[in-house]
């Protein structure tokens, strides 16, 4: 198995991923294979800003700010990621479902157009769609059609936007909900996601001691 080139964050995710849908659907990985040997893990733990798109303008809605975990699992060419949140604010509606949610992506990457670029298809508990990709996985942008969504509803698409800084173990995604109709996509809520990355190694001694 080939590792990533460089060291790396979704989501997602994933990626990558999240949003503000709390989807009942249950995805069942295609493979029972789930060896440690075999894949290079990475766990991402970050922290989300809210924003609500109101008279033509992004403002704060803090009460759906949300903190989050993802455990994303690299193999060869394809991705699997479980993402977990948490929404921490007392006032928060939920309106966007539990305030404790959690999320499954499987990414799969092909060769693209050319060879700075690749093609992404994307099957989640959320829904499936398609995106693109660098060779390196820093920059990286995907759409997915939401499964089972009411036509009443203010959204039925997710548009993810990562920016993967390996150097400084950072990962910056931007998760758009979009009211797609007609063939146009109206704006509802926008998550700006910032999280770091934490890989397995090796420690001296036990990294905290109690105090008492």
């Amino acid at each position: 198995m080939k590792a990533p080139i460089i060291i790396s964050l979704f989501f997602a995710a994933l990626a990558g991923f999240t949003s503000c849908s709390n989807s009942k659907t249950v995805i069942v990985p295609l493979s029972t294979v789930a060896k440690i040997e075999d894949t290079y893990t990475i766990i991402w733990n970050g922290v989300s800003n809210a924003y609500r798109y109101t008279d033509g303008q992004w403002k704060r809605d803090e009460t759906y700010d949300y903190v989050f975990d993802v455990i994303q699992k690299r193999y060869d060419n394809e991705w699997k990621s479980t993402k977990s949140l948490h929404r921490m604010h007392p006032n928060y509606d939920g309106r966007a479902g539990d305030r404790d949610q959690s999320m499954y992506f499987e990414l799969k990457y092909a060769k693209g157009a050319s060879d700075r670029l690749l093609r992404t298809d994307i099957f989640s508990s959320l829904g499936t769609g398609l995106g693109k990709s660098d060779p390196e996985f820093r920059e990286q942008q995907f759409t997915l059609n939401l499964t089972d969504v009411s036509s009443f509803s203010p959204y039925n698409k997710i548009r993810i936007t990562q920016h993967y800084q390996y150097e400084a173990g950072l990962l910056t995604e931007t998760v758009e909900l979009l009211k797609e109709k007609n063939g146009q996509d109206t704006p509802f809520m926008k998550m700006e996601e910032k999280a770091y990355f934490y890989l397995r190694g090796k420690l001296e001694q036990a990294p905290t001691v109690f105090q008492p």
